[in-house]
């Protein structure tokens, strides 16, 4: 359907706030300046109540519906924190912070939210809670999970919980979501190797780590190939080597470290028990030893099955039904909406962003053609679950 003039008339103000996101970006928890900037919208906009410093620095607004009492509450979530990367576009709107930069679209997410917020406040035409979130700390720093051991899922009696993202190389307009895996857990893995350092020219009087290491480092790619699923997924990528420090001595240590990504809980603890068995297997059989340490970061992002028809249902609404690829291919990347998903029943969605540089390139920016189909959707979506 085509979007409605209420939200079209929202635009140049929605742009606007997200520029000025763009201009000043601030990373993981320290995003005091954004968070202010959020806060005083949606008291503004005349939000029942926000409240501050949930999860450190997140922000909450509540808005109630005009269309008789519900139990009913429902969260939208934006991630509101940039990335420590220096800029290289020459926008009017570039970021004034040197070496922080909005390079993946968060700037977007809040001000989207916010029009969303603004909508809905001014519209009520629903019955039950809308609450929105702004989330800190999404890049590395599991800001969704502060929140909610800040009390957010219970002290807002939230019931279902969406999230979105912009998807740079999906055309503007376009909405890509499925139910179940819809993105990987991100784990990282350290893997210590203990040898006999000597002379070069002597190695048989050594227990050559780097050998080990190399050794390992092969291996671990057989545990994609041989130990999970065809029909699953998995990447290993070692990405540091360390070892040595001249041409012709035969070190006492290595160091291996790198990523580790699945889309399912079961192949995760497979995954991480084949490294360590590999690891530790291999550097006995040369005589070394080999210390794993394997520290899990954000879960898979699971869409529930019932959620996720329904927010297919919505951007269908919104775009047309061409428009929404309700079976899309699950990314390697990872999300920390995936906590509040194993919170609540939801789901998450992409959202088209045209033509782009891809995420967390120091080229990207924000596509503002998407504002009125992200806060369209919000504001559909409300509507819809909380219709009376």
């Amino acid at each position: 359907m085509p979007i409605s003039s209420a939200i079209t008339a929202l635009v140049p103000d929605v742009r606007a706030w997200r520029r000025e996101l763009h201009q000043n970006p601030e990373i993981n928890y320290d995003v005091e300046e954004t968070a202010r900037f959020v806060a005083e919208r949606l008291r503004a906009f005349g939000c029942d109540e926000v409240k501050t410093a949930i999860g450190r620095t997140g922000v909450v607004g509540v808005i109630r519906g005009a269309k008789g009492p519900s139990s009913r509450t429902i969260g939208l979530r934006a991630d509101m924190d940039a990335l420590p990367i220096e800029e290289e576009t020459n926008l009017p709107y570039r970021s004034r912070t040197p070496g922080k930069m909005h390079a993946c679209g968060h700037d977007g997410h809040t001000a989207m939210l916010l029009g969303a917020a603004r909508r809905l406040a001014e519209s009520r035409d629903f019955a039950g809670d809308a609450i929105v979130i702004f989330q800190p700390a999404e890049e590395g720093g599991a800001g969704a999970m502060a929140m909610i051991d800040d009390g957010l899922l219970d002290q807002f009696r939230i019931d279902q919980v969406y999230g979105m993202h912009n998807w740079p190389g999906s055309p503007i307009g376009q909405f890509s979501i499925r139910k179940g895996p819809l993105m990987a857990a991100a784990d990282e893995v350290t893997i210590a190797i203990e040898g006999k350092g000597g002379h070069g020219a002597m190695p048989h009087q050594c227990i050559d780590p780097v050998m080990v290491g190399a050794q390992i480092v092969t291996a671990l790619q057989t545990i994609t190939s041989r130990n999970v699923d065809p029909l699953d997924s998995s990447v290993i990528s070692i990405t540091q080597f360390k070892a040595g420090s001249a041409s012709n001595i035969i070190p006492q240590t290595a160091w291996l470290n790198g990523t580790v990504r699945t889309l399912k809980p079961a192949t995760r603890d497979r995954v991480e028990k084949r490294i360590r068995e590999i690891a530790a297997g291999l550097a006995e059989a040369s005589g070394a030893s080999a210390e794993v340490t394997y520290r899990r970061g954000y879960p898979p992002t699971i869409n529930h099955g019932n959620e996720t028809d329904f927010a297919a249902s919505v951007a269908r609404k919104v775009a047309g039904e061409s428009k929404v690829d309700a079976n899309t291919s699950p990314t390697m990347g990872s999300e920390d909406f995936s906590f509040m998903l194993e919170a609540r029943p939801g789901a998450f969605i992409f959202i088209g962003n045209g033509d782009s540089a891809t995420l967390h390139h120091p080229s990207y920016d924000f596509n503002d053609e998407v504002l009125p189909y992200g806060m369209s959707y919000w504001v559909e979506l409300v509507e819809t679950a909380l219709a009376p």
